[in-house]
């Protein structure tokens, strides 16, 4: 019958140490720490006493920021004046098709000074002021 008396350990597996439960455990009073020091306090990381501080120092880190708003693919009305004719929709995939941007999965913006020539619509596509 199992009971609490002869409950054994798993196999292989090594008991943790308990550490601060009293002076008569032998890991009492200050816990294998020593008395004081940066090392005896809370908070401070295992890694320099492990020797893997250089090892953290040594390793390239990635620099720079990485947006999560993806930047506006641009297109002049000058590039929309020469591809396009009256009564054609723009959408990001015919843009595509005719090589003015590079990837549909990033928002277009139309910008430029001139003014539209052809009568087009956009669909799906960002406007500046002046192109408005």
């Amino acid at each position: 019958m199992l009971s609490l008396n002869n409950i054994k350990a798993k196999e292989g597996q090594k008991k943790t140490r308990r550490v601060g439960r009293g002076h008569g455990s032998g890991r009492g009073c200050y816990s294998g720490k020593g008395q004081k020091g940066q090392h005896s306090r809370a908070g401070v990381s295992g890694l320099k006493r492990l020797g893997m501080r250089p090892r953290i120092l040594q390793t390239p880190k990635l620099r720079g920021f990485n947006s999560i708003h993806p930047k506006n693919q641009v297109v002049s009305i000058e590039e929309i004046n020469a591809n396009f004719k009256d009564g054609d929709k723009i959408t990001a995939n015919i843009l595509l098709q005719k090589g003015l941007i590079k990837r549909t999965n990033q928002p277009v913006k139309i910008l430029g000074k001139d003014r539209l020539t052809v009568k087009v619509e956009f669909k799906g596509i960002k406007l500046s002021k002046s192109v408005k």
